[in-house]
C-alpha cells in the first residue's frame, strides 16, 4: 500500500496553500499544539487560542513542524518580547507571554505529563516558587565567529550576533561587553569558537569549549582578559546559598538561577532530619552540605571527578564529616544493603532509569525526594516508584528557566 497523508499517520499534509489552525495548548518543548488534516503538528512562539496561517509543515526526527507565516488572530495574552533577538537566537521560547501566564501553563504541561506519562494523578495543587524572571542565568554559553559573539539560531548552524542577553546575570552581561570590545584585539585568539561563563556575581569563570582544530589556549590569555574581566584566569569560584560557601570548578554542575537556588535547596529537602541521609547525583554538594547539618551521617555519591573534589574541599572547609563517593548513582545502590531515612536524588535530564528506581524499592527507604529537570522522565520515575508502594505527597514547581520552556520540579515521595 503507498503511503499517504490518509493512511499514514506520520506523513505531512500535501503540499499547497498555506494551512490555518487554531492552537490547542502548548506543549513541553517550547511550541503549540495544532491539528492538521487531523494530524497533530508543533508550531513556536504561538499562544493557545490563536488562529494562524502555516506554511508547508516537515517532518523533523518523527515529529511534524510548522511555521507560523501570519497570526490570523491573537491572544489577549500576548506581549511584547523584552529582547530584539528573540525568535532568532534559539534560546528562550516565551518572551511573547507574561510571566504568570507562563508559570500557569508550565503547571499544566506538567500535570498532563504526570497523567500521560507516569499514569498517576497529580497533587490537587502543585505549589510554584518563582523569582524576577530576567537577569537570573548565572552560566551561559556563547558561540564565537571571528568577531561576531552571540547564540544559535534553534536548528541550525548560524549564529545570531548579541550585544545583551536579558535573562543572564548582569556580571556575565558585563564580561560579554567586554568580550565584544577584545573579539578585535590582537590578543583574542581568533581560532576559539565557543566560550562558557559562570559568575557568582562577583567573579566570572571563562572556559574555553570549542577550538579550531582543538588547539589549546595559553595561560596568558586568560591571565590578560583577567585584567578586565575578574576572575578569568580562575579554575574555579566560589558560591553562597543560604549562608553555606561551595567551591565550584570549571566542569563541575551547578544550578544556574541565581535567584532561586536557595529556594531550591529548601524545597528539595524540606523538614528531613534524622539518623541517616543520601544525596544522589550529588555535584558539589548542594544538598549535602545542609543535610550534613540534620542528619548523624551523611553519604553523597556523584561520578564526575571535579564535582567529587569540589565536594570532599566544601565539607572540609565547612567542618562537617561526609562520605564521599565517586560512583554512579546505580553502582552504589547495587552495593548498598543497609536503608538511609531519607533519600534526595537531582540526576540528569534521563532521570533515575530502571536500575536506580529498582534499587531504591529494593532498599525501601521512608521518604525519597527527587529534584527533576525534564517532566517526561520524572513522570516515568514517580510512577514506577509509586506502583511500588511510595505515595506522592507534594509537587513543587520551581521555575529555574523563565522565558524557556524548561520545567523543574521537587517532589516529595513517601512509604507508609
Amino acid at each position: 500500500m503507498i503511503d499517504t497523508p490518509d493512511n499514514n499517520p506520520e506523513a505531512p499534509p500535501k503540499s499547497g496553500a498555506a494551512s490555518e489552525a487554531t492552537v490547542e495548548k502548548w506543549v513541553y518543548g517550547g511550541s503549540g499544539l495544532v491539528r492538521l488534516d487531523g494530524q497533530v503538528a508543533f508550531v513556536p512562539f504561538v499562544l493557545p487560542g490563536e488562529k494562524v496561517r502555516l506554511g508547508q509543515p516537515r517532518k523533523r526526527a518523527s515529529i511534524l513542524e510548522a511555521q507560523a507565516e501570519e497570526r490570523l488572530e491573537s491572544s489577549p495574552d500576548r506581549i511584547e518580547p523584552a529582547c530584539p533577538v528573540f525568535e532568532r537566537c534559539g534560546g528562550c521560547h516565551y518572551q511573547h507571554a507574561s510571566y504568570d501566564y507562563q508559570l500557569a501553563r508550565k503547571v499544566e504541561i506538567l500535570e498532563e505529563t504526570f497523567r500521560r506519562v507516569g499514569r498517576f494523578e497529580p497533587p490537587a495543587a502543585i505549589e510554584t516558587i518563582s523569582a524576577d524572571p530576567w537577569n537570573y542565568r548565572n552560566r551561559n554559553q556563547f558561540r564565537i565567529d571571528r568577531a561576531r559573539i552571540g547564540y544559535l539560531s534553534a536548528g541550525s548552524h548560524k549564529l545570531v550576533e548579541i550585544e545583551q542577553c536579558p535573562i543572564s546575570a548582569p556580571a556575565i552581561n558585563d564580561a560579554l561587553r567586554v568580550i565584544r570590545k577584545k573579539l578585535h584585539d590582537p590578543h583574542w585568539p581568533r581560532f576559539l569558537r565557543s566560550i562558557e561563563l559562570f559568575t557568582n556575581g562577583r567573579e566570572v569563570l571563562i572556559n574555553a569549549l570549542e577550538t579550531e582544530g582543538g588547539r589549546f589556549l595559553a595561560k596568558g590569555f586568560f591571565e590578560w582578559l583577567a585584567q578586565h574581566v575578574p576572575g578569568a584566569d580562575k579554575g574555579e569560584l566560589e558560591y553562597e546559598v543560604n549562608g553555606f560557601a561551595y567551591r565550584v570548578s570549571h566542569g563541575a554542575f551547578f544550578q544556574v538561577n541565581r535567584h532561586l537556588a536557595g529556594d531550591l535547596v529548601n524545597a528539595a529537602l524540606g523538614e528531613a532530619a534524622g539518623a541517616s541521609a543520601l544525596d544522589l547525583y550529588a555535584g558539589v554538594g548542594l544538598f549535602t552540605i545542609p543535610l550534613a547539618r540534620r542528619f548523624e551521617k551523611v553519604a553523597s555519591v556523584e561520578s564526575h571527578g571535579a564535582a567529587v573534589r569540589d565536594m570532599e574541599h566544601n565539607a572540609g572547609k565547612a567542618g562537617l564529616s561526609i562520605a564521599v563517593h565517586r560512583a554512579q548513582a546505580e553502582q552504589y545502590l547495587e552495593r548498598l544493603k543497609s536503608t538511609p531515612d531519607f533519600v534526595v536524588a537531582d540526576p540528569p535530564r534521563s532521570g533515575l532509569g530502571k536500575l536506580v528506581t529498582g534499587h531504591l524499592l529494593r532498599l525501601a527507604p521512608p521518604r525519597i525526594h527527587i529534584v527533576s529537570c525534564d517532566p517526561s522522565t520524572l513522570a516515568r520515575d514517580v510512577g514506577v516508584l509509586m506502583r511500588g508502594g511510595y505515595r506522592l505527597e507534594k509537587a513543587t514547581l520551581i521555575d529555574m528557566f523563565p522565558q524557556t520552556f524548561h520545567i523543574e520540579t521537587v517532589v516529595e515521595l513517601a512509604r507508609d
